[in-house]
C-alpha cells in the first residue's frame, strides 16, 4: 500500500520528505537545547531528539497540510520530552549539564571564558527552576525563535496565555538572576 501511495505522486512525497529533513536538520541545535532543558541531561535529550525525528518521519504524510513545519516539529519534541519526564524510570532528576549545548565563546581570554561558563550555569539553573509551562514558552521563544502565535499553535493555547507565561518566566528569571550568589 505504501508503494501505491509512492507511485501516485512521487515528486510530491519526496519534496515533503526532503523539506522535513531539511527543517529538522536546521533546527537540530535548538531542538537539542530545548530537550536538554526539558529532560535534564544530554543523553536523554539525544534520545528524545531521535524519538522526535522518528515520530515526525512516521507522520510525514501530514507534512503537506502542516502550516508551520518548525512549530509542528517543536510540538512533537515537547510532547516527547513530556512523555519522557513522566516515564517512571526517568523520574530521578539529574542536574542540567555544565558542558555541551553551550554557546561557544569567541574569546581567547580564559577569564572571560570562565565568566561566560559561570553565567551560563546560573542561567541554566534559573531556567530549570521555572514552572514547566513557563519553561516551555521561554525555551520555544528563545531556543526555537518561534513567535508568540507559533508558540500558541504549538502548545494549543491562546496567544494571550503564551504572553502571560513569558512575562512570568522573565520576571522569575530576573529575580533569580539578580539574587546574590551565596
Amino acid at each position: 500500500m505504501v508503494e501505491a501511495a509512492g507511485k501516485s505522486h512521487p515528486a510530491e512525497r519526496s519534496c515533503a520528505h526532503e523539506t522535513l529533513q531539511e527543517v529538522f536538520a536546521r533546527c537540530q541545535n535548538e531542538l537539542l537545547g530545548l530537550l536538554v532543558h526539558m529532560v535534564g541531561n544530554p543523553e536523554d535529550a539525544r534520545d528524545a531528539y531521535q524519538d522526535t525525528f522518528l515520530k515526525c518521519w512516521r507522520s510525514r504524510d501530514q507534512v503537506p497540510s502542516v502550516r508551520n513545519l518548525k512549530a509542528w516539529i517543536f510540538r512533537i519534541a515537547l510532547n516527547t520530552a513530556r512523555d519522557m519526564r513522566q516515564t517512571a524510570w526517568r523520574r530521578h532528576r539529574r542536574d542540567l549539564p555544565d558542558e555541551g549545548f553551550d554557546v561557544a565563546g569567541h574569546s581567547d581570554n580564559p577569564e572571560e571564558a570562565v565568566e561566560t561558563a559561570e553565567q551560563m550555569a546560573l542561567i541554566r539553573t534559573a531556567v530549570s527552576q521555572l514552572r514547566t509551562e513557563e519553561k516551555e514558552v521561554f525555551l520555544l521563544r528563545q531556543n526555537a525563535e518561534l513567535t508568540y502565535e507559533e508558540i500558541a499553535e504549538t502548545l494549543g493555547i491562546p496567544s494571550g496565555t503564551v504572553k502571560t507565561r513569558m512575562r512570568l518566566a522573565l520576571a522569575r528569571l530576573r529575580i533569580s538572576l539578580s539574587e546574590p550568589c551565596s
